[in-house]
C-alpha cells in the first residue's frame, strides 16, 4: 500500500507546526500540499516561518530538509482532489467558510471549533466513543457530501474526556468539577497571550473556554442512537485559567459518582482504559491512554507532558473527596498541542482509515 496524500492547511501556525512534526514520518499518509496565507503563499516552507524578521519555529523537533523546502500555496491554488484527507489548522471563523466547500468532495479532519456543536457531526477521541464514527454516514447522506467534517475536541476537553470515560463505565457519572490550569501555547500565536500579561501572572478567564469543555464532554460522552448522538446526562462545570506553562494543560477534577468509588478501583479503571485503541494498533496511538502516578508530586507539564509523545493522558493524586456523594479526586495532564490538537486529529485519521471512511487505505 502507497502512503496517503494528505494536505495540511494553516500549515505555519503552531498547531499547523505540529501537524509537520506528526506527519513527517507517518507510516500511513504523506505531506503532499501544505496551504497557508496570501501572505505565506509562493514561499517555501522555511520562508513562510519568518514573522517580521523572527523564525517562528515553536516544536521542539526539527523538520526535514524537504518539507522546509516545500512550496506553500494560497486556498485559491488548492485542489482538494489532489489529496485523500485535508488536516485544518484554523481560526474557527476561517474553518466556517472553508471547511463545508472541502468536505463537499473529501474527508476534512479539523481542529477548530466551528462544526463540533451540529448534530450530525461527531467530536472523536479514538478509544473514548469509537462508535460516535458511524455519525459520518448520517452526515454524509444528510449534507450530500462526498466527504465529511469531523473535528477533534477543545484541547482541555481531551484530557477531561478521557479519565472521565473509565470512571462513568465503572462507576456511573453525576456530577464534575473541574479547574484547569491552562498553557499560553494554546492560546496561538496572532491572537494569543502577550508576554507582559503571563509573566509573574495567570489569567483566571478564557473567552468561551469553560462553554466548549462543558458542551463537549457530554456530547463525546454521550450514546449513538443510530442517527445522532444522545448526550450524557452528567453535570460538568468548570473553571478555565490561563498559567505561565508552554505547554501541558494541568486540571484539577473533583467527581461525584453513582456508586461508591474505591480509589484502588478507580486507579485500575484509569490504567486498564484503552483497549479498544491498543487493539487497533493505530501509529500514533500511546501504548497506555492514562498513565498513573503514585507520587504525588506527580503530574508535572515539564517532567510529564511527552509520556509516550504527548499522547498519553498522566493522572496522579487520586484521592477519595468527602464533600460530594461517592466523590473522587485527582489531577490530570494532557499534551495541549500534540494529543490536544495536531497529533490527535492524526490519531483520528488512523481511526477513520481502519474504520474504512479514508479512501486508498
Amino acid at each position: 500500500m502507497g502512503k496517503i496524500p494528505i494536505a495540511i492547511i494553516g500549515a505555519t501556525g503552531i498547531v499547523g507546526q505540529q501537524f509537520m512534526v506528526a506527519l513527517q514520518n507517518h507510516p500511513w499518509f504523506e505531506i503532499y500540499r501544505l496551504v497557508a496565507s496570501e501572505r505565506s503563499a509562493g514561499k517555501n516552507y522555511r520562508e513562510a516561518l519568518y514573522h517580521d524578521g523572527i523564525f517562528g519555529w515553536y516544536c521542539d523537533e526539527g523538520l526535514k530538509e524537504e518539507l522546509l523546502e516545500m512550496r506553500v500555496i494560497s486556498m485559491d491554488e488548492f485542489k482538494p482532489r489532489d489529496v485523500k484527507i485535508v488536516f485544518t489548522a484554523l481560526d474557527s471563523s476561517e474553518a466556517k467558510v472553508i471547511e463545508p466547500k472541502l468536505a463537499e468532495k473529501i474527508p476534512v479532519i479539523s481542529t477548530a471549533s466551528s462544526f463540533r456543536y451540529f448534530d450530525d457531526i461527531p467530536i472523536l477521541i479514538p478509544g473514548v466513543n469509537n462508535e460516535h464514527v458511524e455519525l459520518i454516514r448520517v452526515q454524509r447522506e444528510k449534507r450530500g457530501w462526498e466527504g465529511f467534517i469531523t473535528p477533534i475536541p477543545n484541547c482541555t476537553t481531551t484530557g477531561l474526556a478521557i479519565t472521565l470515560k473509565p470512571l462513568d463505565e465503572t462507576f456511573g457519572l453525576e456530577k464534575v468539577l473541574m479547574t484547569s490550569l491552562q498553557a499560553v501555547s494554546g492560546a496561538g500565536r496572532t491572537s494569543g497571550v502577550l508576554a507582559l500579561d503571563i509573566l509573574d501572572n495567570v489569567i483566571p478567564y478564557i473567552p468561551r473556554e469553560e462553554e466548549k469543555v462543558q458542551r463537549e464532554t457530554k456530547k463525546i460522552l454521550g450514546r449513538f442512537t443510530g442517527n445522532s448522538i444522545e448526550f450524557s446526562d452528567v453535570q460538568v462545570s468548570c473553571t478555565c485559567i490561563r498559567v505561565n506553562v508552554r505547554d501541558g494543560h494541568t486540571e484539577s477534577v473533583f467527581v461525584s459518582m453513582k456508586k461508591e468509588a474505591d480509589v484502588e478501583e478507580a486507579k485500575q479503571a484509569f490504567r486498564t482504559f484503552g483497549k479498544s485503541l491498543r487493539e487497533l494498533n493505530l501509529p500514533s496511538a500511546p501504548k497506555e491512554m492514562i498513565v498513573v502516578h503514585e507520587d504525588p508530586s506527580r503530574p508535572q507539564p515539564r517532567l510529564d507532558r511527552d509520556t509516550y509523545d504527548g499522547m498519553a493522558t498522566i493522572v496522579g493524586r487520586v484521592r477519595k473527596d468527602e464533600a460530594l456523594p461517592n466523590g473522587l479526586k485527582y489531577v490530570l495532564l494532557s499534551h495541549n498541542t500534540k494529543m490536544g490538537a495536531a497529533k490527535g486529529a492524526v490519531l483520528v485519521a488512523e481511526l477513520l482509515s481502519k474504520f474504512g471512511f479514508i479512501e486508498g487505505f
